[in-house]
């Protein structure tokens, strides 16, 4: 059996359950049947996106539902096009960019040209600590929205995750309900981590 994502579930302000998706629906699942009203969110672990979950019939049909979805978007494999004279196809696009002269002037001097130095520069960046760090910004700014949006503080501990404080965010979600709060800043501390790696 492929392995499931970790995530965790809310019924309401408590969290009922976390760990791999089959588990953590099962716990939502015993909930349910016991208040069909009870509000259940669930949540991925790593990007904060709410997870939808079929309920109906026993907890054996759940599972075996859950099972048969793919835990990453599965890529098909293309059909390789005919090779034929010429050069191969890179899937390069072309697009303007608007530059300085300066800019300009430092690209002409890269071995290969410019665009071979701006793609280097590209993937330089991607492998980078900026590209986590926005993201963790961004699932601990999307848990915070659906679970603690109406709550007091909330506006300033978000500008706190995006600038990097984290103590002003631990100050402003101090009064959160307990679990809230602590996913809250257990999500938010792995933005702190990145932003300190990348200040680095």
């Amino acid at each position: 059996m492929q392995q499931q994502r970790a995530c965790t579930a809310f019924h309401g302000a408590h969290r009922i359950a976390s760990g791999p998706l089959s588990e953590v629906a099962l716990r939502a699942k015993a909930v349910l049947d016991q208040d069909e009203t009870a509000s259940i969110l669930i949540f991925d672990n790593a990007t904060a996106h709410p997870i939808d979950v079929d309920f109906r019939g026993t907890p054996g049909d759940m599972v075996r539902r859950l099972e048969k979805v793919p835990s990453a978007p599965v890529k098909q494999a293309a059909a390789k096009p005919r090779r034929g004279p010429g050069r191969p196809k890179l899937g390069v696009v072309a697009r303007e960019v608007t530059l300085l002269p300066r800019h300009w002037d430092w690209l002409k001097t890269q071995p290969g040209g410019a665009s071979v130095a701006l793609r280097n520069l590209v993937e330089e960046a991607k492998r980078g600590k900026g590209d986590n760090m926005r993201q963790s910004q961004e699932a601990a700014y999307r848990f915070m929205s659906a679970m603690a949006g109406n709550e007091a503080g909330f506006e300033e501990a978000a500008r706190a995750l995006f600038v990097g404080n984290q103590d002003r965010f631990a100050a402003e979600t101090e009064a959160w309900p307990r679990d809230v709060r602590d996913h809250a800043q257990d999500l938010a501390s792995r933005a702190f981590q990145n932003q300190n790696e990348t200040a680095a």
